[in-house]
């Protein structure tokens, strides 16, 4: 008889098995055929009925989504105001732009590396502290034993004179030394010193020209304003010579200076030759000072004549050394190899 399930099985004869043992053929009482359900020796499940379990993973599982930083806390103090656009407009903007601007072109004419233009930041510090020391020296004179008749105002304008004066006594003169220059120099490398002298006269065509075009603007303007022209024509001339002298004045004065501290790109022709250049016109500028205005006045005659020459003094020191730099630590000298034609 069957039972719909499992149980005990008939033998021939129609003899039941006895539980959990067989007879004849039949199955007795016991689980089915194959692996136990709860076998702890036996080998896992091998899957249920969507297909094999996943292989066990080494890690345990990454989070998705990555770490987000905190939202920022609002701070307590006031928001940072946003600079206005008119701040554009405003004088302090526009006249750094212009001086950034005249900047700009006056190293980029008058301050010039040569090929064999040796950059040497010690000596340039030097000749900073130099300056410096100098200036320092002057004050502390003029605080000890007082100015001259014109005070302060007087002393200012002859440093700002002599400044400006500087290029054109660079111009009148400077031929005369770089020809006595080259003439020092070898046979065989004069030719090409004289080659090299394109880049100074460069220099030199640059800062007559902006001498000439401040000058022809400064006239221009006068004689506007002596005719009374008004009107649109008036504006207009106004505005453009008013745009020219706002940029001109402060290109001419960083050209005048730039150019007395370089000489007119004169390193281009030689190392050695701006050095040269600077000590012998800090020596005629002296000569002129004792011409025009004689002795100075403060102090003992021992400040006078250090007030007289210290500055040319220093400066032929500071030049000096830095000739023997050149020659002793960069192996550059005026009769020597050191600027050779390039084939």
């Amino acid at each position: 008889m069957a039972t719909g399930g499992w149980g005990p099985g008939t033998g021939p004869g129609g003899q039941t098995g006895h539980p959990g043992g067989n007879a004849g053929s039949g199955q007795g009482w016991g689980p089915p055929p194959g692996q136990p359900a709860h076998n702890p020796y036996g080998l896992p499940p091998q899957g249920g009925p969507y297909g094999p379990a996943a292989p066990p993973q080494p890690y345990p599982p990454q989070n998705p989504y990555p770490y987000v930083p905190p939202a920022p806390v609002p701070s307590r103090g006031r928001a940072p105001r946003r600079r206005s656009r008119l701040w554009f407009f405003s004088v302090p903007y526009l006249t750094g732009g212009v001086i950034r601007s005249a900047h700009r072109v006056a190293t980029r004419l008058f301050v010039q590396a040569g090929e064999d233009r040796i950059q040497d930041r010690t000596v340039d510090r030097v000749q900073v502290a130099r300056t410096v020391l100098g200036a320092a020296a002057t004050v502390v004179l003029f605080l000890a034993y007082g100015t001259d008749k014109g005070g302060w105002q007087d002393a200012a304008a002859g440093s700002a004179a002599q400044a400006l004066i500087a290029p054109v006594l660079l111009i009148v003169g400077g031929p005369l030394v770089i020809l006595g220059f080259i003439y020092y120099a070898p046979p065989h490398l004069r030719p090409h010193l004289r080659s090299r002298l394109r880049v100074p006269l460069k220099a030199v065509g640059w800062y007559v020209t902006t001498v000439v075009v401040l000058g022809g603007t400064l006239f221009g303007i006068a004689q506007v304003a002596k005719t009374d022209l008004g009107g649109w024509q008036g504006f207009c001339v106004g505005i453009v010579g008013l745009v020219a002298l706002a940029w001109g004045l402060p290109f001419f004065v960083l050209a005048s200076l730039y150019s007395a501290r370089s000489a007119f790109n004169t390193g281009h022709v030689h190392p050695m030759l701006p050095p040269v250049v600077t000590t012998v016109f800090v020596w005629v500028f002296a000569l002129f000072n004792l011409i025009d205005s004689g002795m100075p006045e403060q102090g003992p005659p021992a400040v006078q004549l250090c007030s007289l020459l210290g500055g040319p003094v220093s400066v032929t020191a500071v030049a000096l050394w830095e000739l023997r730099r050149m020659r002793t630590r960069y192996g550059v000298t005026v009769r020597g190899p050191a600027v050779a034609p390039v084939p």
